[in-house]
């Protein structure tokens, strides 16, 4: 394992994160706090509780994971894109690393990119509801695999895409709408039976429902089945990952 060039191509992408600091960590956690004052007093004051959480407490788990979901996705899709942009890719691809150094580093810089972004949004969240976490190992858990795994499916986008609209697609009309959908805001079992059942079929859920056991000991899905969700995710993407480099798919075009 080439440890060198893993360190330097997670460096190298850090180092663009703060240099853009305010795009990259203010904007979101400023967007986050402004769901909290909507969702959290607006709506929180008619909406007692759910499941015996505060409204505005039970929201906290589902804003962190829509911003870290999109941020790790986004931060891991430009971060590989730009090489291709600009056509540095073939450097990368010619010096002494494989494919998995080369998805260590831009992965890893992306989901601590996310990371820093939850961690910041759940201290956040403590000025605006009191929030009591009854399985923090779990909920680090959770954390950490939801950076990783996000990042690995915006690394696949960055090499997709082939334009700067195209690298925006996927996480502006798919992964945010499934976000949304995924009881980020809402229990499951507060909607009808039908759209209970069609709900299931949301790979989201099964995250945001694992991440809010974490916090209050209530899930909609049994968190083994979240457990096996995102692990089957993370698999897929690094298979997939894994064709990509063996191909040469959008990388040598």
């Amino acid at each position: 394992m080439n440890w060198t060039a893993i360190r330097a191509i997670y460096a190298f992408e850090m180092a663009r994160f703060f240099r853009t600091i305010t795009q990259s960590l203010v904007s979101p956690v400023l967007s986050t706090s402004l769901y909290f004052v909507v969702f959290g007093t607006a709506i929180g004051s008619r909406i007692e509780s759910v499941e015996g959480v505060s409204y505005g407490a039970f929201i906290v788990p589902g804003l962190i994971m829509l911003s870290v979901m999109t941020q790790a996705t986004s931060n891991a899709s430009f971060g590989i894109y730009f090489p291709k942009f600009i056509g540095t890719i073939y450097e990368l691809l010619s010096a002494p690393v494989n494919f998995l150094e080369i998805t260590l580093g831009y992965v890893g810089a992306a989901a601590t990119k996310a990371l820093f972004i939850g961690v910041i949004i759940f201290v956040t969240a403590f000025f605006f509801v009191d929030i009591q976490v009854q399985h923090p190992v779990a909920m680090v858990a959770f954390l950490l695999m939801t950076c990783v795994s996000f990042a690995l499916l915006g690394f696949i986008i960055g090499i997709w895409a082939g334009n700067f609209e195209q690298l925006q697609l996927i996480p502006l009309l798919i992964i945010t709408p499934l976000v949304f959908l995924g009881g980020s805001f809402y229990s499951v079992t507060m909607l009808p039976p039908v759209w209970q059942t069609i709900t299931m079929f949301n790979p989201v859920v099964y995250l945001i429902s694992g991440f809010r056991w974490a916090f209050f000991g209530t899930a909609d899905v049994p968190v083994a089945l979240s457990l096996a969700a995102i692990a089957f995710f993370m698999v897929a993407c690094m298979t997939a990952i894994w064709w990509i480099f063996r191909t040469g798919w959008r990388i040598r075009q």
